[in-house]
């Protein structure tokens, strides 16, 4: 199996309190959304890609467009209504994997393991969760939690969901990946999470 990706890139990123759009924070020579975006094009189970934008990131479509990758601008109308309309838009009736633009990180091996699971899954819906603990050890925010058969967990932002389920209503039957990898585990939230994440990554190209 191969599937297209989003990068979800349509935030309005005000928790990192930055003038400059959060996915082109520079994160170790290179925007953050160039990081996610090389994690993508290694994937072996990626087939395609797009930059999802919106009113609130314009530099950022604007860089996508020069860089020639595939855009899908929304009306900025929550997470799920963008998704409704980017799926609708690039005629995605199919398994989708979605990605937050701030995970520097993740690499094309994790996406593929990812991507695996969601076959073996037999649900419409794999969300990747890190356990809460585990950010607070690293000294990470806690910005977005969700429930998973009765714990609460960090949510990554990284999902697969079918796209022919999307537009419609009622609860997605949903699988889980329970994961400490610093791959997914590592998403910017604050600037604290971003130097916080430099400091791991520099001490892993050491190795």
């Amino acid at each position: 199996m191969r599937i297209p990706a989003l990068i979800m890139a349509g935030g309005k990123g005000t928790r990192m309190g930055l003038a400059i759009e959060k996915p082109l924070v520079p994160f170790l020579g290179k925007p953050l959304i160039d990081w996610v975006v090389n994690a993508l094009t290694s994937a072996k189970k990626v087939s395609r890609f797009y930059v999802v934008t919106s009113p609130n990131t314009p530099k950022t479509q604007l860089y996508c467009q020069k860089k020639g990758w595939r855009v899908l601008p929304t009306d900025a109308k929550g997470y799920h209504e963008d998704l409704k309309q980017v799926v609708v838009r690039g005629e995605l009736r199919c398994p989708i994997l979605t990605i937050p633009a701030d995970v520097p990180a993740l690499t094309g091996e994790a996406l593929d393991k990812i991507v695996t699971a969601y076959e073996r899954c037999g649900r419409d819906y794999l969300a990747v969760f890190v356990p809460i603990e585990k950010r607070r050890e690293l000294g990470l925010s806690i910005s977005s939690t969700d429930e998973y058969k009765g714990v609460w967990y960090a949510v990554s932002g990284v999902n697969i969901v079918n796209g022919l389920r999307v537009q419609e209503e009622g609860k997605i039957e949903t699988s889980a990946i329970i994961t400490q990898d610093k791959e997914v585990m590592l998403n910017i939230n604050t600037v604290k999470d971003l130097e916080i994440a430099k400091q791991i990554m520099q001490k892993q190209k050491k190795k």
